[in-house]
């Protein structure tokens, strides 16, 4: 992990993000190391997945469902040579072709324009674009919520996010800190916290419908965010959606440019599933 870490911290430098501290820069590899590492932790819980840490890229490959429909997801190294870009290209086909993956999607950030313009000449079309968005948990605007919270359950989790009720079924709860929030005595806001070294990652954020513009997926946010700081992380990291940015731009996320999902040409494969909830990505 280490060499991967660093290798990341040459990305956000390349992209030319903010070097204050703690830097735009920082935060970025952060996030992404964070991501990467709760791949690893829910290819545990999918038959045949892994993450293969390639020359270029990161390829999380998930050959069964209904994992398979959802994380499917490479992240490309930022500012390769050509040479090594063609590489890191030709390793992620690869990976997924030795297990029949036909749809994923290759992760590019928006500054990376060889890399992209690489993509789209191999026939890579956009597919979904989210926002890497990062903290210095010093900077939480706002106190823990008074905020009523239900038992910490996986399948309520999976309810309210509206995925696969087997999704990475057996799921290590001690790894994975799940919160269910409630309004009026109903279960209706979820979201999923993973600590890495000292950075939480939050994932899969997301309201019921008859609650939502309540402030709710705030509330929840911030205890996640006043949780991580009690475990003793210094930082939080997400993907964000078009639609929650103003959310979590409220509690004191910064803006680290945008993620753009790529994918292969369809060959006349079968149209991939949504990746994530409303309320953040993956």
């Amino acid at each position: 992990m280490t060499n991967t870490a660093t290798e990341l911290k040459g990305d956000s430098r390349a992209l030319g993000l903010s070097a204050s501290a703690p830097s735009d820069a920082e935060l970025y590899h952060r996030g992404v190391a964070t991501l990467l590492a709760a791949w690893e932790q829910y290819a545990h819980r999918s038959e045949g997945a892994a993450v293969h840490r390639l020359g270029g890229v990161a390829a999380a490959v998930f050959p069964t469902e209904p994992e398979r429909s959802v994380y499917n997801n490479a992240v490309l190294k930022c500012a390769l040579p050509a040479a090594s870009r063609a590489e890191a290209i030709a390793a992620m086909q690869t990976a997924y072709a030795n297990v029949g993956v036909t749809r994923y999607a290759a992760w590019v950030h928006e500054r990376d324009r060889p890399m992209r313009a690489d993509l789209e000449r191999r026939g890579y079309t956009l597919d979904e674009v989210t926002r890497a968005m990062g903290m210095a948990l010093d900077d939480i605007r706002a106190p823990r919520p008074g905020f009523e919270l239900g038992p910490a359950d996986w399948s309520e989790h999976l309810r309210i996010a509206d995925v696969h009720p087997g999704l990475l079924s057996g799921l290590d709860a001690a790894v994975f800190h799940v919160l269910v929030g409630r309004h009026r005595g109903e279960n209706v806001v979820t979201g999923i916290a993973f600590d890495f070294r000292t950075d939480c990652g939050i994932y899969n954020v997301g309201t019921l419908e008859q609650a939502r513009r309540r402030g709710l997926g705030t509330a929840l946010t911030l205890t996640h965010l006043h949780d991580a700081l009690a475990r003793g992380c210094k930082t939080a990291s997400l993907q964000s959606t078009a639609m929650a940015e103003r959310l979590y731009a409220a509690v004191g996320f910064r803006d680290l440019g945008r993620i753009l999902d790529n994918v292969p040409p369809k060959r006349d494969a079968p149209q991939r599933e949504a990746r994530r909830s409303a309320g953040a990505a993956r």
